[in-house]
């Protein structure tokens, strides 16, 4: 008879349990699909480097295989909109990427920053020219990241606030770009490739800060990325590629999915 009873009642508890963890998966499920989402910012977002580019989209270049695309084809929101775009700086976002925000939009996410700071400038110079030119042009990236580019990061995020009052908006960094003492044997300097990974770091930085003073969540994706840099052997990266420049120092598909994808997901 115990047995009988506790037989019973174990049944009673699984059952119970299994019920409220599949209403649980059930109302998590019902609530991501409920979402609109919309994903603003640079090439980071766009998915440059990933291939697979939507013709629709132009010189923006958004992906079909970019961090965005990913999440949403795994969650099927309620609605999607993708403005990200290719050489975005953050003028470029609050002058033509905000049209679909509404205070129904629920999620946001954003990469912004890095074309503000000089990123292209930075690389082209570095790849071209000598050691210490390349570490004078770092430092001035640096110092702009100081003086300039807090403001312009503050009008956007006030702007997308503005727009959506109601949505998590999720700021996503950039990658460190090179395995120091990695496998490369030609190319930059090791020190040119310190410089270039501690003015990322220094970018991250100021763009996590400002996103946390404005309430939004920040995610790096320095952890997903490491181990997986330029001379890792395993690159995330695309690294100079002189038959299309373009897509130079982006992720490329396995860093879209690999990389940012686990990242923005996370964070969300």
């Amino acid at each position: 008879m115990r047995l009988s009873r506790f037989t019973a009642l174990s049944s009673s508890l699984l059952l119970g349990a299994v019920l409220a963890l599949t209403g649980a998966s059930a109302a998590q499920a019902a609530e991501t699909a409920a979402l609109d989402y919309v994903a603003l910012g640079d090439s980071y977002s766009s998915g440059v480097g990933a291939g697979s580019y939507d013709s629709a989209s132009g010189d923006c270049k958004r992906s079909t295989k970019a961090y965005p695309v990913l999440w949403k084809n795994a969650n099927a929101p309620s609605s999607f909109a993708f403005t990200a775009c290719s050489g975005a700086r953050t003028g470029d976002v609050t002058a033509n990427q905000l049209g679909p925000l509404s205070a129904a939009t629920d999620l946001v996410s954003i990469t912004i920053g890095g074309n503000d700071a000089g990123f292209a400038d930075v690389m082209t110079t570095c790849v071209l020219q000598s050691e210490s030119t390349c570490i004078n042009r770092v430092n001035q990236a640096k110092s702009y990241v100081d003086t300039t580019l807090p403001g312009k990061l503050d009008s956007v995020y006030t702007a997308i606030r503005g727009k959506a009052p109601a949505a998590r908006v999720v700021v996503l960094g950039y990658p460190r770009f090179y395995q120091l003492s990695g496998s490369c044997i030609a190319g930059l300097s090791e020190g040119e490739r310190s410089a270039i990974n501690g003015a990322s770091d220094y970018l991250n930085a100021a763009v996590a800060k400002r996103a946390a003073d404005h309430g939004f969540a920040y995610a790096s994706v320095v952890p997903a990325f490491t181990g997986h840099e330029i001379c890792s052997g395993s690159a995330w990266l695309h690294s100079v590629n002189w038959l299309n420049i373009g897509e130079s120092y982006h992720p490329t598909a396995a860093g879209q999915s690999g990389g940012y994808l686990p990242s923005f997901r996370g964070a969300v």
